[in-house]
């Protein structure tokens, strides 16, 4: 059991939850749990999350996949009572408190998602498992398939892979972009709206590269989701090109353009940007060597320098160095005071290298500091 767990974990490496991505979190380093992650939850909290597929079967024929059906490798299935029992033998012993579950499509992807459905289902009302689960929403499946996995998972995934029909065309052949997957991502959205789920959030991933898209791709679709499907976030898979098995000839995508795609996410989520206002390379491509806001604020400098005892927070949000914990401490910092100086600055989480060229300190400029290399905002 334990070896087959290895191997379908291993198997769901590429699918990205919360902290699982190369930008941050890790994995268990014990023989027996190597595959459990910490995951960063949607209500902000940390748990050790199992992440497994439930079989490496595979119809489909994706060409950045090392499930893909023209593949002649080895194949292993979970039935839902073998893995619901591992999971609560991995949850009873500790090791894992919720449960990422995706899988390759083997036959019908209603067929398929059953057997998701199935392990979920035994794991709330046999076990009584009252933790977190997220389920992968397999390309095709039906919307009863939907709406059954939504009355099992605290969240739910639907991922598109690449930006448009065209570029996914080109690397998964047969894959219906909007039939098969924006449809989808539109019922999950709808059964996070209803009253009758358990499922409160819903994310994607983008294999970044394979197709060889632009960031301008990826985050116009992004800030498009997020703007009409109230998408909880979007993840990156930086694309690893691995040439024993893929026939792709798609170089491999450097990790810096994952972790600066994840900038400009953040600043369409978190920091009030616009997509109109995200500042790409003529190759249209985000830049490697500075990160998005920096390249916002350089390309505005009719924007600063801000008065850091009085501009509002969505204001300082666009300064570097001042993060949205940091914009909310400075308007508390205010209401009962004063900053007398850098330090106060410092204090309040000011990054201060960054951000002194874009700030003024009762009407006065900061000391302007030693450059530092690129650091997150």
């Amino acid at each position: 059991m334990l070896d087959k767990a290895e191997r379908l974990s291993k198997s769901a490496r590429f699918d990205l939850c919360g902290a699982c991505t190369t930008a941050g979190g890790g994995r268990q380093k014990s023989p027996e749990d190597r595959w459990i992650y910490p995951t960063v939850l949607p209500d902000g909290k940390t748990a050790n999350v199992l992440k497994v597929l439930q079989t490496s079967a595979c119809v489909r024929d994706c060409l950045y996949c090392e499930n893909r059906v023209s593949r002649d490798v080895p194949r292993e299935s979970f039935t839902p009572e073998e893995l619901s029992r591992l999971f609560w033998s991995l949850f009873r012993a500790g090791k894992a408190t919720g449960l990422f579950l995706s899988s390759a499509v083997s036959g019908h992807p209603d067929t398929t998602m059953s057997r998701m459905i199935a392990t979920a289902e035994i794991l709330r009302r046999r076990y009584g498992f009252r933790g977190y689960i997220h389920l992968k929403v397999l390309p095709g499946a039906g919307r009863a398939a939907v709406d059954a996995a939504a009355r099992f998972a605290d969240r739910m995934s639907v991922n598109l892979e690449a930006p448009g029909p065209e570029r996914l065309r080109s690397i998964a052949r047969g894959k219906d972009f909007a039939g098969e997957l924006l449809t989808r991502l539109q019922w999950v959205q709808e059964a996070v709206e209803s009253p009758d789920t358990r499922v409160r959030s819903q994310t994607t991933q983008f294999v970044v590269g394979a197709a060889r898209e632009p960031d301008r791709e990826i985050l116009a679709c992004t800030a498009g989701l997020y703007r009409d499907t109230r998408l909880s976030r979007a993840y990156y898979s930086a694309y690893a090109a691995p040439d024993d098995w893929t026939p792709l000839d798609s170089p491999p995508t450097p990790l810096i353009r994952e972790h600066r795609l994840y900038q400009a996410d953040f600043l369409l989520r978190r920091y009030g940007f616009r997509f109109e206002e995200l500042v790409f390379e003529p190759d249209g491509n985000l830049s490697l060597s500075l990160d998005p806001k920096s390249g916002w604020a350089m390309r505005n400098p009719a924007a600063f320098p801000v008065e850091v005892e009085q501009a509002p927070r969505e204001i300082l949000l666009r300064v570097p160095g001042i993060g949205p914990v940091t914009a909310k401490r400075i308007c508390s910092w205010r209401k009962k005071g004063s900053f007398q100086g850098p330090e106060d600055l410092r204090r309040a989480g000011v990054i201060l290298k960054r951000a002194a060229p874009y700030l003024l300190l009762k009407g006065k400029t900061l000391p302007s500091p030693d450059p530092q290399p690129d650091l997150p905002f």
